[in-house]
């Protein structure tokens, strides 16, 4: 009996462990999420008040950057989309790497039926917008609802509380990361405008010194940083989004530590014991040269034993999550409307984006997920069901930031973003809604362990 009880409770702790640096991280999407949907609601606010003129004047105004008679000069709202974003891209890019190593995404068993569904969250939507807007001038835009919003989709299930099993928040979040995937290539592949060979070049050269410099073991990020600038000035001048640069120099980020954990438990121990033998006497560190040099020398440890990777994505997440996507969702969610509203929601673009994102992503998730299991090639995580696949899918039709990047590649024309914009705004309330009210009908007993 008393074994049992030793085995239940190592068995919690390894639970734990394992759930709170992920719910950690949903708490941090949670309030990323809830400012994203203030400030998209303050754009349209904005954009549709007295002061319009002055809003969109705002992200019009140029802004200038270089040194002596070499400057860069772009419209504020091009600095942030191609500029801000591109940290954003980069974060991403971490996220999927670290997912791919060690995540839920590191072997084919764990990536099987997130990576099946995004495919399907993907596929599904593209071909609902495309039957609504193939051979108009809309139809670039079939890449708008393929995309789902991490932040607001985790958010969303974070306030549904128990209701959604941890299983199925993990799902989630390796299908959103798989979704991010599909929409760097889909951006890459076909939101490119002309190729300019020179440039191209430049940054391939560029992306292989940051390659270089993992395979050599350098681990500064000074050196990253002026890599990753080179590369960032040179995508953005061959002709592809530039984006790409962040997910490129992600790539490239070393992530192996320098020395293993039972090393860095020694050393850690080592020095904390140095420390506390210096200090026993006199608790004044800054007259103990010995003392600091311990407090030095376990920083270095603790640098050794991260990555450079993890540091990277820890170091910048807080500022993607609470300065670069809510400023983003400023400058791009403000749509003036001008029209009938419920005309609007009624063309085909507006149409096949909504119908994209409501109904093709959990269809197609649902749909896809249900093949690969039929087909073995897959199988649902324990204590889930169809009912909460379909439900996870509506959420998943949350796509506001990435569909919103994704229409800025797409339209040019402002009729056409203000439509794609109402689609994506109806479309990521309606989804949210959707997940909410399938999740109340789950009973909440059947999560009470999750």
């Amino acid at each position: 009996m008393q074994q049992r009880h030793s085995q239940s409770r190592l068995s919690q702790r390894i639970l734990t462990t394992i759930k709170h640096p992920f719910e950690m991280f949903i708490h941090a999407e949670t309030s990323s999420g809830l400012l994203l949907l203030v400030c998209g609601i303050i754009a349209l606010v904005l954009a549709n008040s007295p002061f319009k003129e002055s809003y969109h004047h705002l992200w019009t105004t140029p802004f200038s950057i270089g040194f002596g008679s070499d400057m860069m000069t772009k419209p504020l709202h091009h600095w942030i989309n191609d500029g801000l974003m591109v940290i954003f891209f980069f974060v991403v890019g971490l996220e999927i790497k670290r997912e791919l190593l060690v995540g839920e995404l590191s072997t084919a068993k764990k990536a099987a039926l997130p990576v099946i569904a995004a495919l399907g969250g993907m596929v599904v939507p593209a071909l609902i917008f495309a039957a609504f807007n193939s051979g108009t001038p809309a139809e670039r835009g079939w890449g708008i609802p393929m995309a789902t919003d991490i932040a607001f989709a985790l958010g969303a299930v974070a306030l549904m509380g128990k209701r959604v099993p941890f299983a199925l928040k993990i799902f989630l979040a390796a299908l959103a990361i798989a979704d991010d995937l599909g929409a760097v290539l889909v951006i890459a592949l076909f939101y490119t405008a002309e190729i300019h060979g020179m440039m191209l070049l430049a940054a391939a050269g560029t992306f292989t010194l940051a390659l270089v410099g993992n395979i050599l073991g350098v681990r500064s990020v000074l050196f990253y940083l002026l890599v990753g600038l080179f590369l960032w000035f040179f995508v953005l001048e061959s002709g592809i989004h530039a984006t790409i640069a962040g997910v490129l120099l992600a790539i490239a980020i070393p992530a192996k530590q320098r020395i293993n954990a039972d090393d860095f438990t020694d050393k850690a121990r080592a020095f904390i014991s140095e420390f506390a033998r210096q200090t026993h006497e006199s608790k004044n560190v800054l007259a103990n040269e010995q003392a600091q040099s311990a407090v030095r020398d376990l920083e270095v440890s603790c640098e050794h034993v991260q990555t450079p990777l993890s540091r990277f994505e820890n170091n910048l997440h807080l500022w993607v999550a609470f300065l670069i996507m809510p400023l983003f969702a400023l400058a791009n969610a403000g749509v003036t409307l001008e029209g009938n509203l419920g005309e609007i929601v009624l063309h085909k673009t507006t149409l096949g984006v909504w119908l994209g994102l409501v109904v093709g992503k959990p269809l197609g998730i649902t749909l896809f997920c249900w093949v690969a299991c039929r087909v073995k090639l897959a199988h649902l995580p324990e204590g889930v069901g169809w009912f909460d696949i379909l439900a996870i899918g509506a959420v998943a039709g949350i796509g506001f930031t990435m569909s919103l990047f994704v229409q800025g590649l797409a339209f040019a024309d402002a009729t056409l973003a203000m439509e794609a914009k109402i689609g994506i705004f109806a479309a990521s309330f309606l989804s949210g809604t959707l997940g909410f009210l399938l999740f109340r009908l789950r009973p909440i007993q059947k999560t009470a362990m999750s």
